[in-house]
């Protein structure tokens, strides 16, 4: 295997006691990173320097993107213009793209209609995106609130309920609502721990959410491979990872 270019390790920050990086975390291995997991909910530091990291992800998590009384989402909010300031790729996952989106001054809001995302939705790619997504995926998502595009941002991903679905900056930056992280074993955590909340509007039960696993998520997953080798690792890609 080629070493990498720069920085082989990949800051992983999670907003739950027991999130854990499920696909991300298997694919990214293949490229041969190092991950260092931080919880500042649970008392985590957030590191200032972000010189030794090639990315940072920012995982979901039940809370909202406003709620600044909650030690993680303070902490995160106050972190976040470190790296935008820093060489480190970012990609946020739905709450992690919502505080990037409320960090860049765009506003994260319910949706109008009261309507939520939870279980397989189709996104369709936008004319920047068409390179990066099919004309339209089914993807796993699971949350009740939305963000605006931020200025500067070029939105790659659309959807019907929540139009704003995926968005980049300068190439660098990128915020995804849905989770390519949600493997079996989360989602049947996930269906564990919160299954009575399915039931919001527009939200999939449990036997409806594991049918559109079954029927969805190995496209799905091809997807993300797709989108780590071309966006997250880019020029990083080692010659040998198994494939």
């Amino acid at each position: 295997m080629n070493e990498l270019s720069s920085a082989n390790r990949i800051l992983l920050v999670f907003n739950s006691a027991t999130g854990q990086p499920g696909r991300v975390g298997t694919v990214m291995r293949r490229y041969g990173y190092e991950f260092d997991i931080r919880r500042p909910g649970e008392g985590d530091a957030l590191p200032d320097d972000l010189g030794g990291y090639h990315l940072v992800v920012v995982f979901g998590g039940p809370m909202s993107a406003n709620d600044d009384h909650l030690d993680n989402i303070q902490a995160i909010m106050d972190w976040l213009p470190k790296v935008v300031a820093s060489d480190a790729m970012y990609l946020g996952i739905c709450l992690g793209a919502q505080m990037m989106a409320r960090h860049l001054g765009a506003s994260v809001t319910p949706h109008p209609d009261g309507m939520t995302e939870i279980g397989y939705y189709p996104v369709q790619a936008t004319e920047a995106g068409c390179d990066l997504f099919p004309g339209e995926m089914m993807v796993y998502h699971w949350h009740s609130e939305g963000f605006d595009l931020p200025d500067g941002a070029e939105l790659v991903a659309t959807g019907p309920t929540f139009p704003h679905q995926a968005y980049h900056i300068d190439h660098r930056i990128w915020g995804i609502q849905f989770h390519p992280e949600v493997d079996d074993e989360a989602h049947e955590r996930w269906l564990s721990n919160s299954a009575d909340k399915t039931d919001r509007p527009n939200g999939q039960g449990p036997d409806l959410q594991r049918a559109g696993r079954a029927k969805y998520d190995a496209a799905f997953g091809a997807w993300f491979e797709r989108f780590a080798e071309k966006v997250l690792v880019g020029d990083r890609i080692c010659s040998e990872i198994g494939r």
